[in-house]
C-alpha cells in the first residue's frame, strides 16, 4: 500500500484522540465535546475554522499553495455522532456514557479525517481549497441537510463532495466505490387502522381492526412482487404491530409501522401511492377506516459517475487495481444523499476487517455495524487519510487542466 508516511508516523496520536471520542460518545446535535475537539486540533494545526452550521458542525479551511486563487475547492465530508445503545464492550476506551456508543465508527471517520487535516497544514501541495465537513447528526438527524440549509454550499462553494465509511467483514487494505446507487432511500410509515371495538365473543357486533390489518401486510408484499418492476430494488417491512389490551375484547384500533428502501425516487413514488390505496381500500372492503403516514427521512445516496471513477482511480494508485472492490448496493440508508443530491461526487467504503483487531475486554458479538460490540479498526487510519490526501490532491490537479 501507498501510504504517506508522514501520516503513518502521526497515527498513533490521532488514534488515541479516536478513542477519547469513542469513550465520550454523543447522539446527534450534541456533539459538543466532539466538536470542540476537532475545532481545537484544527486550531492547533493552523487551519482556520468556522463554527455552527447543523448546529455543532465544524468546517476546516485549507487553502492550497495558491491560496485558494484558482476557485476550485473539494469537500470531504466526516460524520461525528454516536448511536443510542448500550455498549457491551469493557476494553479502556469504551463508552463511559450509559446508552451511548460509536457503534457505527464516526469516531474513526472523524479521525481519519483529522489525519488528513493535520498533513494538509504542513504540506499543501495542490493549488485550490480543501474543506473539511465535519457534520453532527448522521444518525436519523439528517445532519448534512441541516447544514445544507444553513448555508454550507453557499457559503463554501465546492465542485465536488465527497464521503467515506468503513464497511466490517472485508479485508483491511481495501476499498470499494461504483457509480450510481449505493444506499437506499429511508422511509417510515405508520398506519392507524379504526375499526369498532367489542366483545371477542361477539365479533359480528363490532369491526374487527386486526384481521384488516393482516391482510394489510401481506397485500404490501403484492406492491414489491407485481407492481413494480422486478428489477427495481424496494423494500417493504411492517416491524411494528399494536393492537388490543384484553384476550376478550375485540379492540377498537390497530396500528402498524415500519420502512420502506428504495434506490430510486420513482420506485418510492410508486411503493407509497400504492400502499396508500391497498391500507385505505382494504379499510374499505371491511367497513373501517384507517389514517395513512408516510414520512421521507433519507434519499438514496447515488454515486455521479465521473466521481466515483475518479475515487476508484486514486484507490487504484494507493492499493492497487485488486484491492477495489465493486461497491455492492446495500439497503441501509446514510444521509451524505443530502450532499449528493447538491454536488457531484461518491460515496466509499473503506474495509475495517472482521473484527480481530479490537483489544482484549470487547464484547461477545460480531463487530458489525450498530452492534454493541463493534469497534473502529485503528489500522484504517493512516489508509483513510492518504486517500482524503490524494484524492484532494489528484482532483484539484485534474480540475485545473
Amino acid at each position: 500500500m501507498n501510504v504517506i508516511d508522514s501520516i503513518v508516523s502521526q497515527a498513533a496520536g490521532i488514534a488515541a484522540v479516536r478513542r477519547g471520542i469513542h469513550a465520550h460518545p454523543e447522539l446527534c446535535f450534541e456533539e459538543v465535546r466532539t466538536a470542540d475537539l476537532v475545532a481545537q486540533k484544527l486550531t492547533e494545526w493552523g487551519i482556520p475554522i468556522h463554527r455552527g452550521l447543523g448546529k455543532t458542525g465544524v468546517v476546516g479551511i485549507v487553502k492550497g499553495r495558491d491560496g485558494g486563487a484558482s476557485g476550485r475547492a473539494i469537500g470531504l465530508r466526516a460524520d461525528m455522532d454516536a448511536l443510542p445503545m448500550q455498549e457491551f464492550n469493557t476494553f479502556a476506551h469504551a463508552s463511559q456514557h450509559h446508552g451511548k456508543m460509536h457503534a457505527c465508527g464516526h469516531d474513526g471517520h472523524t479521525a481519519m479525517l483529522l489525519a488528513a487535516a493535520q498533513h494538509f497544514s504542513r504540506h499543501r501541495n495542490f493549488d485550490g481549497t480543501v474543506y473539511l465537513i465535519f457534520q453532527p447528526a448522521e444518525e436519523n438527524g439528517g445532519g448534512a441537510r441541516v447544514m445544507i440549509e444553513d448555508g454550507l454550499f453557499e457559503q463554501f462553494p465546492m465542485q465536488a463532495v465527497f464521503g467515506m465509511h468503513n464497511w466490517p467483514g472485508v479485508t483491511v487494505g481495501q476499498f470499494a466505490v461504483s457509480p450510481g446507487p449505493v444506499m437506499a432511500s429511508s422511509n417510515e410509515f405508520k398506519i392507524t387502522i379504526h375499526g369498532k371495538g367489542g366483545h371477542a365473543a361477539m365479533p359480528h357486533t363490532g369491526i374487527d381492526p386486526v384481521p384488516i390489518a393482516c391482510q394489510m401486510v401481506q397485500a404490501f408484499q403484492t406492491i414489491i412482487s407485481r407492481n413494480k418492476k422486478p428489477l427495481d430494488a424496494g423494500v417493504i417491512s411492517v416491524t411494528m404491530v399494536h393492537a388490543g389490551e384484553a384476550t376478550n375484547v375485540v379492540p377498537d384500533s390497530c396500528e402498524l409501522r415500519g420502512t420502506v428502501r428504495t434506490f430510486s425516487i420513482e420506485v418510492l413514488d410508486l411503493i407509497e401511492a400504492r400502499m396508500k390505496q391497498v391500507a385505505e381500500h382494504t379499510c374499505a372492503a371491511h367497513e373501517a377506516t384507517c389514517v395513512f403516514e408516510f414520512v421521507r427521512n433519507y434519499p438514496p445516496t447515488v454515486n455521479s459517475a465521473a466521481e466515483a471513477d475518479f475515487a476508484r482511480q486514486v484507490m487504484v494508485g494507493i492499493v492497487g487495481e485488486a484491492n477495489v472492490l465493486v461497491q455492492e448496493p446495500t439497503m441501509g440508508a446514510e444521509d451524505f444523499a443530502f450532499m449528493l443530491q447538491a454536488k457531484p461526487g461518491a460515496y466509499c467504503f473503506i474495509a475495517n476487517g472482521d473484527g480481530t483487531h479490537r483489544e482484549m475486554g470487547h464484547g461477545g458479538g460480531p463487530c458489525t455495524l450498530h452492534n454493541p460490540s463493534y469497534d473502529f479498526n485503528d489500522d484504517l487510519i493512516p489508509l483513510g487519510a492518504t486517500y482524503w490526501v490524494r484524492l484532494a490532491e489528484e482532483w484539484l490537479a485534474a480540475a485545473r487542466t
